[in-house]
């Protein structure tokens, strides 16, 4: 196994699991009165929280709704179609090697 499989390989489930979390995150923001710091939903607010601070500093909400969640779902859908999609980078690095 070469590194750049060994990459895809790690990278491929991080960055499903991390799209999977910002839907979760999305779906959360319906219920407002649900709270973030107890069990399960602090197990989906954790790990999304880090990306989702500094993006609110950039990106107002519109018509008071968080916009953060659905842009990050689309930059980690993003990411992981250009790294390892079909014609993915990391996907050509280990089809020449």
């Amino acid at each position: 196994m070469t590194g750049v499989d060994l990459t895809a390989w790690i990278l491929g489930p991080v960055l499903g699991v991390m799209t999977f979390l910002f839907i979760f995150r999305i779906i959360l923001t319906w219920y407002p009165q649900v709270d973030l710091n107890r069990l399960p939903f602090n197990l989906i607010a954790w790990p999304t929280e880090p990306f989702l601070i500094p993006l609110r500093k950039l990106v107002q909400p519109i018509g008071g709704v968080d916009i953060t969640p659905i842009i990050l779902v689309g930059i980690f859908s993003l990411l992981r179609e250009i790294l390892l999609g079909q014609q993915g980078l990391l996907t050509m690095l280990s089809r020449v090697n």
